[in-house]
């Protein structure tokens, strides 16, 4: 009985997702029509790039990673950060976030989705990725850090839907949700947000040849960021879906991550700071590219001005987080998220995947600038994210608040607050 009725609500349920996810107000269409074409930009300059080759972008045989690579480490630090939104709310109890974690779970698939794209526009022939597809290609699991990097990335991915599908869903239903079908997932998904992220950071520093990433601490410098940027973006968003949807989402969440960003910001200071030290007082080869990143190198400085910028805004945010002003101002604390996000977007791209060329092997200095090509494809793909984003906030907003339901969803028995948020109801 129970199987049939799903049979007929799940359609139901992803029609009426569908048909909400191209209805809306016109700030909504003007939004979505901007995006789109930023979209569109960027997927001709992909196409061009498909049919000319690689030579399109400024990178070369000596800086074989550029701007995308660099995004794609971003975005997975995003992704691994929206998993703050759950730590507080099912290990700590913390009732105020259960009312925004689905958000927090939302932005990791939307998070991970812009991710795997900027590994396919890297690729000279994306047609060729079924290579690692287990069971089809050569895998090479688990001698590759590259295949480990597959499976946490996809694992996550599917992780994130599951949990957000199945909570919708029952919310749809009007049901209780049980929680041996989405709690253990969820506390998987903690784990898997930090494996994510520390993969990545494996994937770089077991390069022997690339004495600017052999360092141990690049993995817990990957994790601390993630911990700022995907606070960052919760903040700004919840203020965002509070002030164009209306819902009473309370204070709490927000005062509970600015309180992760003024531990985590001071936290990557401190660590970009060791980095550092450790590179100029004892010298060797881990100190051509630091010198190179921060002071140029032999008449090369194509990234002084990028490091620079990223460590004035990292070091204003946490001046600014740690100001009593953040608390009794919106502006300053949102001016802080923002500064946050752009110096670590800047340290962990730029800083962090250019130098581990330049020098090169050789010791030749070949430096990197990114193309018009290579922005416009980081433009159209971020586009894409927000996109998803939207789309995913705006079909979800309706069913936690009751507004979207089975019409036997009055039927069915309440829903505790520990289910799914209920700040919409």
């Amino acid at each position: 009985m129970a199987a049939s009725r799903h049979v007929l609500d799940y359609p139901r349920f992803l029609g009426r997702l569908l048909w909400m996810s191209t209805d809306g107000s016109w700030r909504f269409y003007v939004w979505m029509t901007v995006l789109t074409a930023i979209c569109l930009v960027g997927a001709n300059a992909w196409a061009r790039q498909l049919a000319d080759g690689m030579a399109l972008t400024g990178m070369s045989d000596h800086v074989s990673w550029g701007l995308y690579v660099a995004n794609f480490t971003f975005g997975v630090g995003l992704a691994a950060g929206a998993v703050m939104m759950v730590i507080p709310a099912y290990l700590y109890h913390d009732h105020e976030m259960h009312d925004v974690t689905l958000v927090g779970e939302l932005l990791a698939v939307a998070a991970i989705a812009l991710s795997l794209l900027f590994i396919v526009v890297d690729m000279g022939h994306p047609e060729r990725a079924w290579h690692l597809i287990p069971g089809v290609g050569r895998f090479n699991w688990p001698v590759s850090m590259l295949t480990w990097d597959v499976v946490v990335l996809n694992g996550y991915l599917l992780l994130n839907l599951h949990v957000c599908g199945y909570l919708l869903y029952m919310r749809f239903l009007g049901l209780k949700p049980r929680k041996r079908w989405y709690l253990p997932f969820v506390f998987l998904s903690i784990f898997w947000a930090v494996s994510i992220h520390s993969v990545t950071a494996f994937l770089y520093s077991g390069l022997g040849g690339r004495p600017f990433w052999n360092s141990a601490l690049l993995a817990p410098r990957f994790i601390a960021s993630a911990f700022i940027t995907g606070p960052a973006f919760v903040i700004l968003l919840l203020q965002v879906i509070r002030r164009f949807t209306g819902l009473p989402i309370g204070e709490g969440p927000g005062r509970t991550l600015t309180s992760v960003m003024r531990v985590t910001v001071l936290l990557n200071l401190f660590m970009l700071g060791s980095e550092v030290f450790t590179a100029f007082y004892t010298g060797g080869a881990h100190a051509g590219p630091v010198r190179y990143l921060f002071f140029g190198l032999h008449g090369h400085h194509a990234l002084v001005p990028w490091i620079w910028t990223a460590v004035a805004c990292n070091v204003a945010s946490a001046v600014l987080l740690h100001l009593p002003a953040s608390r009794r101002r919106i502006t300053v604390l949102n001016v802080a998220c923002v500064l946050a996000f752009v110096g670590v977007w800047i340290e962990k791209g730029m800083g962090l995947i250019i130098p581990g060329f330049v020098p090169s092997t050789l010791h030749e200095m070949v430096e990197y600038v990114p193309t018009v090509t290579e922005w416009k494809i980081t433009a159209g793909i971020w586009a894409f994210g927000l996109m998803l984003l939207t789309v995913a906030v705006k079909v979800a907003l309706p069913v936690l608040s009751g507004q979207l339901a089975s019409p036997a969803a009055h039927k069915a028995e309440p829903q505790p607050r520990d289910a799914v948020p209920q700040a919409a109801a």
